[in-house]
């Protein structure tokens, strides 16, 4: 079988690779800290899923961000590359392409290139991504995943508010938009292909479909049985908020990749969809 490390630990993104693919791959997960990673990489993929996955805004986190997200992720695929690594993978993020746009204002990324990362999450995600690509021969293929927002089951950051939304609120906004997004397991599916096919260059792996995030609120609070009435009366007002507050926009803006990017592998990747994504959301999450 083809051998994986996976280095990050406590990775959500890891965790499933490594739980979904167990009978599939030779996978060994090893911790980021202290260079612990420093292993066997002769003939392996690596999967590097160690860093720092959520935006801050507190300037003394900055030297961290770009030591983990950007140092350590370079200095990891170097050493792999020198120690007999045949393939590194490296989750970057869409955060490289800026903000999301506003409500009612499309924003797509249609060739790749559109970089405008607007803070030093972003910014150290697209120097390790740019670095990384710049270590490719033809003995060490290099994989850059530029994911949109991941959610699953027991997933992290704003997708669980998304959830609990949807048990506990009794009303929630009507706002139409449109996210790139991708299910957990399609994505670690898609990075199963990447390692069976031994492939390199850059990727934007998403869902099949667009989502709205009202409807998806809407759609797992029927999943759930509870009554949940959408209504366009607070539109307006988040409408002007969105003008100041970057957090509206994260929820009801606009943020798409075009579908010309994510055609790899013929899409075989989307094995679960929109509809079956949220059954195993709401039937595997833990309360």
């Amino acid at each position: 079988m083809n051998k994986v490390i996976i280095v990050g630990e406590n990775s959500y993104i890891g965790g499933k690779f490594a739980e979904y693919n167990a009978d599939k791959l030779e996978i060994t997960v090893v911790s980021s800290f202290d260079e612990n990673w420093k292993v066997d990489f002769t003939d392996a993929t690596v999967l590097h899923v160690a860093g720092i996955a959520h935006v801050s805004a507190d300037p003394s986190l900055e030297d961290k961000y770009y030591k983990i997200n950007r140092d350590l992720a370079i200095e990891v695929a170097t050493y792999a590359k020198e120690h007999g690594a045949k393939q590194f993978i490296f989750m970057s993020s869409m955060i490289i392409y800026g903000a999301d746009g506003k409500i009612g204002k499309a924003k797509e990324v249609t060739t790749g290139e559109e970089f405008a990362p607007v803070d030093f999450y972003g910014k150290s995600k697209l120097e390790a991504d740019l670095a990384i690509q710049k270590l490719a021969d033809e003995n060490f293929k290099t994989v850059i995943i530029r994911t949109p927002m991941v959610y699953g089951e027991n997933c992290k950051g704003n997708f669980p508010k998304l959830v609990k939304a949807s048990q506990k609120l009794p009303v929630f906004p009507n706002i139409h938009n449109e996210r790139s997004m991708i299910y957990i397991g399609n994505l670690v599916e898609f990075l199963r292909l990447c390692v069976i096919n031994d492939v390199s260059g850059v990727f934007y792996p998403q869902n099949t479909e667009y989502i709205c995030t009202s409807k998806m609120v809407k759609d797992m609070a029927n999943l759930q049985n509870k009554k949940l009435w959408s209504t366009k009366l607070f539109n307006p007002a988040l409408r002007l908020l969105g003008l100041f507050v970057g957090l509206i926009n994260k929820v009801f803006g606009n943020k798409t990749y075009s579908k010309e990017l994510s055609t790899t592998f013929n899409n075989e990747y989307n094995i679960y969809s929109y509809d079956e994504s949220l059954t195993r959301v709401i039937n595997l999450t833990k309360e």
